[in-house]
């Protein structure tokens, strides 16, 4: 089983005009990153029809998944795009969570000599890796 000991994450949003709100959509982000990750698919049987079609199939993260804090800092480079300096802040922290936990979790299986391809990295998954089932 993934176990997320600590995250850490920077983004960079232009101008923070509200760093409450900014800290809060970042750390939002990362929760749905953390998700699709570890926990988040859809699944079709042969005929390609959904199997994962209700939220009893399709496991969401949960409080669980998720360090008790998340470090979180923000670069602030403004955009000349816009008399503000602002952009986009949201979607961003839900980008390099699958990436980066496929690669840990690599990592710490090295022994094993396993390679991700894919996920979510339920614990079924993680033990195919172990097992040496890529």
């Amino acid at each position: 089983m993934v176990t997320i000991e600590r995250y850490i994450v920077v983004h960079d949003c232009g101008r923070v005009v509200n760093p409450l709100l900014a800290d809060a959509q970042v750390v939002g982000g990362v929760v749905q990153g953390i998700g699709g990750a570890l926990r988040e698919e859809i699944v079709y049987d042969d005929s390609g029809q959904p199997l994962t079609g209700s939220f009893q199939d399709y496991a969401l993260p949960i409080a669980a998944d998720v360090p008790a804090q998340i470090e979180l800092d923000h670069i602030e480079s403004l955009s000349p795009r816009n008399p503000l300096g602002v952009k986009g802040l949201g979607e961003g922290g839900a980008i390099g969570p699958p990436a980066a936990i496929a690669n840990a979790v690599e990592d710490a299986l090295k022994p094993f000599g396993a390679i991700v391809r894919r996920g979510p990295l339920t614990a079924a998954r993680v033990l195919q890796l172990i097992r040496g089932k890529q």
